[in-house]
């Protein structure tokens, strides 16, 4: 695809004509919590059941050989999108999973056999860094491990528009912090994390850096290196492919220190009825039958936006964003939970409107077809640092119009005048 023309990608969804309410045409602004998929994705799967379906990695025959390949070069796909090396990616059911496998990689380290020169080796000295605006799958698996440890648990507080205050960050991260894990950007304020000071600040005492890039991978260009992290997670199905597959990236050297979360088939070198030697990454992370056809769609999904270009999607959803932010500001009672400027900003819109409870709100828009999310999206703590009980939330993606955005402003100056606010 030369150039981007948002017309052309809505054919590849044809969800995206359906007729919902009382004849209304889809208006999918939910897009943070998943996307929809392409053609390409679903006929990339259905491709892989009906004609390669086989075990990888078990067998000799043609099928095996086939499926395996399908998976490894899903697996490639994945980490050319990234620009790392195959062997450093791990495919996982999602991005709840990836994390989790890392904070259990530090307990599972910290208890029995310690190895003293273990960087996940972490107890009661230590402390995690986290932050307030934190999904909390990127927040319960940090306070499980610090209540599991003794670590202490240590958090950046968010500025009124929902970004990280870094006021205070030579304290929050010193000489006793083993890992500071963040959001890339916030599926609720839409904030994009400035990472450099806080990166610096990690690697001045070795800290480990996690982030969590379930917002920011499927829309924008992600150069791993360039962010000067140890490990990344996100998953497939926000990223146009299908649901059961995430992502976790980690440097080779801390993965092949890492103990595994999960033991079992097709990770492990060699075992007796005692003991196990495991594979190397990135199989020692990946026990049992893995999700086969959802990696290959993932695979199918990553071309998709290649083929695209990440720069071109993310400027076509900064322009819906921009022009959303302004019309919802133009209407009395609507405050946006959320930076209100374009700058270090993805296509997340969290707003609230004055005497509409969100979940009204919602109900409302539904009616006009209008498919929005609604309530705390998994993220209390920041919920509670912001004063709010709850928002509406608009996210796009790259098959969005700005039809659309106009539409929903309609539809909330139409509710506005329904409750009579």
């Amino acid at each position: 695809m030369a150039s981007f023309d948002v017309n052309g990608v809505r054919e590849d969804f044809p969800i995206l004509s359906r007729l919902v309410r009382n004849g209304k045409k889809l208006v999918y602004l939910d897009s943070g919590a998943t996307s929809q998929k392409p053609r390409q994705v679903v006929d990339a799967e259905r491709d892989f059941y009906f004609q390669h379906n086989a075990a990888v990695h078990r067998g000799a025959h043609l099928l095996a050989e086939e499926a395996t390949d399908a998976f490894e070069g899903a697996r490639g796909t994945v980490a050319k999108f990234l620009n790392v090396a195959s062997d450093e990616i791990v495919f996982t059911k999602s991005a709840t999973e990836s994390l989790n496998i890392i904070s259990y990689g530090f307990l599972n380290s910290s208890v029995g056999k310690v190895k003293a020169n273990s960087p996940f080796c972490i107890d009661k000295r230590h402390n995690i860094v986290v932050s307030e605006l934190e999904h909390h799958a990127n927040l319960l698996p940090w306070q499980h491990l610090a209540e599991s440890t003794g670590a202490q648990l240590r958090w950046f507080s968010v500025t009124p528009e929902g970004r990280l205050d870094l006021s205070n960050l030579e304290e929050l991260i010193d000489e006793n912090t083993s890992v500071v894990a963040l959001t890339h950007q916030s599926n609720v304020t839409g904030a994009i994390t400035n990472l450099m000071p806080i990166t610096a600040q990690a690697r001045r005492y070795g800290a480990i850096i996690v982030l969590d890039g379930c917002q920011s991978a499927p829309h924008m260009k992600v150069d791993i290196p360039a962010l000067d992290i140890d490990f990344f997670a996100f998953s497939g199905h926000k990223a146009l492919g299908p649901t059961g597959v995430g992502v976790l990236w980690g440097r080779s050297e801390l993965l092949a220190q890492m103990p595994p979360m999960l033991t079992g088939g097709s990770m492990i070198e060699s075992a007796t009825i005692t003991t196990a030697q495991y594979a190397p990454p990135p199989k020692r992370f990946e026990a049992g039958v893995p999700n086969m056809a959802q990696a290959v769609g993932l695979g199918a999904a990553i071309d998709y936006l290649e083929s695209i270009g990440m720069e071109q999607v993310f400027r076509h959803e900064e322009a819906l964003t921009e022009r959303a932010i302004k019309g919802l500001l133009n209407i009395p009672g609507v405050e946006i939970v959320g930076p209100k400027e374009m700058k270090e900003r993805g296509g997340a819109i969290s707003f609230t409107v004055a005497g509409i409870h969100p979940h009204d709100l919602g109900q409302v828009l539904d009616d006009q077809g209008i498919a929005v999310r609604t309530g705390h999206h998994c993220a209390w703590p920041l919920m509670q640092a912001l004063k709010v009980q709850a928002t509406t939330r608009a996210s796009f993606y790259l098959y969005n119009t700005a039809d659309e955005i106009d539409q929903l402003i309609s539809a909330v100056i139409d509710a506005k005048k329904f409750f009579r606010v």
